[in-house]
């Protein structure tokens, strides 16, 4: 099985609920521990009362009390916290907002719109430098089907499968969560990003791609009527 990543503590700072309990959740779902925090006086709340840090603070800028670069300055003032790594995530993405929030102390950033799985790998990215948290494997394997994430490469009985992008990322979702069923609309989000304004029929498009690609293969990706699509788990290696 692909190896599980270490049980760190991820804050989330986002005053919209929908999109704080969105983050929360994915974190969970991929192996995080994870708390949402709606401004800064809850997670100064937080801070306070908790025993050991969190591992990392994902920080959107624009707050209703106080904005997310003033949060970044007290934290980088206050000895408790300085060394927290911080990953900021707001809809302005010029190269002025993000070159002024990684002046002010920030680890890295992120622009919304953004993916699930581009906020997941930034935050194992910087959890690796800070030295925290385990990386997941650059190899997985389900009986012949073998996807390399360094080489971004995928073979099947040792041929080699081309895949597009969003294929080759709804694979790699699947396989790093065995049987865990994923709805349409839980892969758009994670997948085509917060703000897609798409179909749900859009996934269903990708996944009859991705199993006709798959071709012997295709019955690894199950059907859960209803519901949504996972990895078949008891053929996990």
């Amino acid at each position: 099985m692909p190896n599980q990543i270490a049980k760190n503590m991820i804050y989330c700072v986002e005053d919209d609920q929908s999109i704080r309990d969105l983050l929360v959740y994915t974190l969970q779902a991929t192996g995080f521990a994870a708390q949402g925090f709606a401004n800064g006086s809850e997670l100064w709340a937080a801070l306070s009362q908790s025993t050991a840090p969190p591992q990392l603070i994902l920080l959107d800028i624009m707050l209703p009390d106080e904005d997310g670069l003033l949060i970044l300055q007290k934290l980088r003032n206050n000895p408790a916290s300085k060394n927290i790594p911080v990953i900021l995530a707001t809809a302005k993405g010029t190269e002025y907002d993000k070159i002024s929030g990684l002046d002010a102390g920030a680890d890295d950033y992120l622009a919304k719109p953004f993916s699930m799985l581009e906020m997941t790998a930034r935050i194992r990215a910087v959890l690796r430098r800070c030295g925290a948290g385990r990386q997941m494997p650059d190899a997985m394997q389900v009986d012949e089907l073998i996807l390399d994430q360094k080489s971004h490469a995928v073979t099947l009985a040792g041929q080699p499968l081309t895949l597009t992008l969003k294929e080759f990322q709804m694979l790699l979702l699947f396989m790093q969560h065995p049987g865990q069923v994923f709805s349409r609309e839980m892969l758009l989000q994670s997948i085509w990003g917060l703000n897609y304004t798409g179909e749900t029929r859009t996934v269903d498009v990708h996944i009859g791609t991705l199993r006709t690609k798959l071709g012997q293969a295709a019955d690894l990706i199950e059907t859960v009527r209803g519901v949504g699509y996972r990895l078949r788990q008891e053929e996990l290696q």
